[in-house]
């Protein structure tokens, strides 16, 4: 290939090029029209961009101040459907706009959430996911939502990542049956790390008790240890293994004075 030839032409494919970014901006180098809200300034790229170090949160917070987020339009008027989705900004730790926002609607307006990092919210403001996040509407979760007065999801998820959960309920105890109740039903004070089965099973520890002692068994305070679901079948199978794992095997080690 005759460079001689072939380098003029690269040059002034690259001089065109050149022409064409500083004098057609808009067709060469905008990734998308502007949101709605931000139409206004489409003929004024420097209103957000820096030459040559692009958007910066700064040149953001000038209009839309990080107090006001919310509760004041950019021209400090109040703003009459106040979200609290949005009160979180006042809890940011750090000024970091562009880190979640893009007003080209060609790139995503709010990137994907998986892209977010909660650790830019302030400690006290992570645990009430609420804010942001609506409740889920599944059947796990239904009766969770309306019960809890601050959102416990740290129990069961991480801000790491929606799924998986850090708890999966089948696998300690199945919802099947007559245990497909309201989650107060066995989770009491709004504390769903700890479950009580007194609510509906012989309503108090001594008849508990005399339960199952007069079957012998004399473990009986982490009732999900024997009783997953509700064959009771299964809950016998699990506790004569659980015997058959400690190597007891005389019914006379419980009885009613332990």
């Amino acid at each position: 290939m005759n460079t001689k030839i072939v380098y003029p032409i690269i040059a002034i494919n690259l001089f065109a090029l050149l022409l064409l970014v500083i004098f057609m901006p808009q067709q060469m180098i905008q990734p998308g029209k502007l949101m709605d809200a931000h139409a206004e300034l489409s003929d004024d790229c420097f209103t957000c961009h820096t030459p040559f170090l692009g958007s910066r949160s700064a040149k953001c917070i000038s209009c839309h101040l990080i107090e006001d987020i919310g509760l004041r339009t950019s021209e400090g008027e109040p703003i009459s459907h106040k979200t609290d989705t949005v009160a979180f900004h006042q809890d940011l730790i750090e000024d970091d706009c562009v880190a979640c926002h893009s007003d080209h609607k060609g790139v995503q307006t709010f990137r994907p959430a998986n892209q977010f990092s909660h650790e830019l919210i302030a400690l006290k403001t992570q645990p009430q996911c609420n804010r942001c996040h609506n409740a889920p509407n599944d059947k796990i979760h239904q009766n969770t939502a309306r019960q809890t007065t601050e959102n416990q999801c740290s129990q069961c998820h991480s801000t790491e990542k929606w799924t998986p959960a850090t708890f999966e309920h089948e696998e300690h105890f199945e919802l099947d049956r007559d245990h497909n109740v309201a989650c107060e039903t066995c989770h009491t004070n709004n504390d769903y790390s700890d479950y009580t089965c007194y609510g509906c099973h012989e309503h108090t520890r001594s008849n508990i008790r005399r339960e199952h002692v007069e079957e012998g068994i004399r473990d009986y305070e982490n009732c999900v240890e024997c009783h997953r679901n509700a064959d009771e079948d299964d809950a016998e199978r699990i506790w004569k293994q659980k015997r058959k794992d400690r190597g007891d095997y005389r019914h006379d080690d419980y009885d009613d004075d332990d």
